[in-house]
């Protein structure tokens, strides 16, 4: 059950702002998983998983597989380098376009 329900038009532009603009498609370099990204800075990255990609994820089903199953938090440094990679090669921008 959500504890917070937006009701103000700005609240949903916020949402939209922090959950689905300037998001770029990136698939993982050694799984091909489909992520979409978002570089706001040199230290903050956000990342949408989509159902798909979390299935496709072979980090993630490896640590599915180990007694208790992947923590919910834990992120793949194999996408992480991918990432990495992107922003050095220029196929992901750091920043909004607004900056």
């Amino acid at each position: 059950m959500a504890y917070i329900v937006p009701s103000l038009p700005e609240t949903f532009e916020d949402r939209a702002l922090y959950t689905q603009s300037n998001l770029q498609e990136l698939p993982c370099m050694d799984c091909k998983a489909r992520v979409l990204v978002r570089k706001n800075s040199e230290h903050h990255t956000s990342i949408q998983w989509t159902q798909e990609a979390v299935s496709d994820c072979t980090t993630f089903a490896k640590m599915n597989r180990q007694e208790g199953g992947r923590p919910v938090y834990a992120g793949c440094p194999r996408l992480n380098k991918s990432i990495e990679e992107a922003v050095r090669d220029g196929a992901v921008s750091v920043g909004t376009d607004d900056d």
